[in-house]
């Protein structure tokens, strides 16, 4: 089979379309931006509309960046994972998409803490109570807006992630379906028995309300002309959440492999294998991809603020005007002269999960410089990311193999090394940025069948970058230990 593959990559800020061919190199790329709604402070929509415009205009953009109506085999999605849509029967949505960053379910989450329906969802889900799933803010809408608990109850609401959304308008209203990867961050999914949970509904009140049908990641679920772009329709195979796709694109595939994005915060992906693992210290459990009748499973930790402590320092502090400059005045030092950062500038995450945490910059002496600091800044990332990983590794039993890196920290070669040092294990890097893309094009090959199996993927082994650990590094490993002592002593 040839021809090419047509990945959507819908994320909160805009969409990327982007043809791959079956070696997965990208033949164009269109991009078209997103604006997000703020109704008041806390709240953020989209325009369900909008997003499929969205979609749409980036998918012409790359088509227009081809030179040529493009030979497509299949496409694939990949998508912002929590955000929702309802919509009624006609296809007419019921309110705004409400975007995963919404905290209007704030007040419900803290009312939820301590009974049995939050155990129930932590046993059943692998979640935690939280505005940041989907489920709490489907609550929030079915009591404090009433056309839509009335459609609820009548059983005329749909409800979709936006890889259902789009399926659901790509397809004509033909396809309500919803990949597992994405149904697992709702609150509703059961991780154990792989389907919706109605006892969890029930106790949510929210019984009527129509679930779409659950698919894997490499799935044949419909058929789109991309709204009129192509005259022939093409298979919409593949189905994935942007982390997840994220993962697969990198190549976790094995359990014990895994993923951090050290961007403006931090998201840790672990491959656990075939059965879920214990859901601890802050962490959730979910699902890492799935193809035909293969499903691995993995731990996910949320680090608050990596990316966003260094520009703090950049414009609160005024240390250094570019971020870029942090790698050399790091190295100015040869340790951070027990000068230790803790970033909880919005509380901390996994594995401590102490929300009411204040950030702190401690052992300032007068022998402390500005390049101290900075160390101690970058070393604060390294830090929160060992704490997670030695967290999943003990939780469930797998050591980590490797680890790829992605993210704007990435350009830091003191990180990478550091990072390395403290793990153990190689830290990997690819110069390919559009990780998620290229991952929902993989599951897209798989499930029109371009690719036999995993093993066929291609191997990028010529785009990326191995960091080895180097000689031990006793000291990295002894300032870990008086961070962590530092925060025990402090939070805990």
């Amino acid at each position: 089979m040839s021809g090419l593959i047509l990945s959507i990559d819908q994320g909160t800020s805009g969409t990327k379309a982007i043809l791959f061919d079956r070696a997965g190199r990208p033949k164009a790329k269109g991009s078209v931006a997103l604006a997000s709604i703020f109704p008041q402070p806390g709240y953020v929509e989209q325009d369900p509309e909008a997003i499929y415009r969205n979609v749409i205009d980036a998918v012409r953009a790359c088509f227009k960046a081809y030179g040529e109506t493009p030979d497509i085999v299949a496409c694939g999605i990949s998508n912002q994972r929590e955000t929702f849509v309802l919509w009624d029967r006609e296809g007419k949505p019921l309110n705004n998409a409400v975007v995963w960053q919404c905290k209007r379910s704030t007040g419900i989450c803290e009312a939820l803490k301590g009974t049995s329906l939050e155990a129930d969802i932590r046993a059943r889900t692998g979640l935690i109570i939280d505005p940041y799933f989907s489920g709490s803010k489907v609550i929030w809408l079915n009591r404090n807006e009433p056309a839509i608990a009335e459609a609820i109850r009548k059983g005329d609401a749909f409800f979709g992630t936006i890889d259902s959304w789009l399926t659901y308008r790509l397809t004509g209203g033909k396809s309500h379906v919803c990949d597992i990867t994405n149904a697992c961050r709702t609150l509703f999914f059961n991780l154990h028995t792989l389907e919706w949970d109605r006892g969890l509904l029930e106790q949510m009140g929210l019984s009527g309300l129509n679930l779409p049908a659950l698919v894997r990641s490499a799935a044949r679920v419909g058929e789109t002309d991309l709204d009129g772009l192509i005259e022939a329709p093409v298979p919409i195979t593949g189905m994935i959440g942007d982390s997840h796709a994220a993962a697969f694109g990198e190549g976790c595939l094995v359990p014990g492999s895994a993923k951090v994005t050290m961007g403006t915060g931090s998201s840790i992906l672990m491959n656990v294998g075939s059965k879920p693992a214990p859901a601890e210290n802050g962490m959730v459990s979910t699902i890492c991809w799935a193809t035909g009748d293969r499903v691995d499973y993995a731990l996910e930790g949320i680090i608050v603020s990596c990316g966003a402590t260094i520009q703090w320092l950049r414009d609160q502090i005024g240390l250094f005007s570019d971020s870029s400059e942090t790698e050399a005045m790091a190295m100015q030092v040869k340790d951070n002269g027990g000068v230790y950062v803790v970033p909880a500038f919005s509380g901390l995450g996994a594995p401590y999960w102490r929300m009411d945490a204040k950030a702190m910059i401690s052992g300032l002496t007068f022998g402390s410089n500005r390049n101290h600091i900075v160390r101690a800044a970058l070393e604060s990332v390294i830090f929160q990311i060992k704490d997670v990983v030695d967290a999943m590794s003990e939780a469930c039993g797998v050591p980590l193999a490797k680890i790829n890196a992605d993210g704007g920290m990435v350009k830091n070669r003191l990180v990478l090394q550091s990072l390395s040092d403290l793990l153990g294990c190689p830290v990997e890097t690819t110069d390919f940025e559009d990780i998620s893309a290229l991952g929902a094009a993989y599951m897209a090959g798989l499930g029109v069948g371009l690719y036999a199996d995993l093993d066929d993927l291609p191997d990028h082994g010529e785009t990326t970058t191995l960091t080895k650990p180097a000689a031990a590094n006793d000291p990295l490993l002894a300032a870990h230990k008086n961070w962590k002592d530092l925060i025990l002593s402090t939070y805990c």
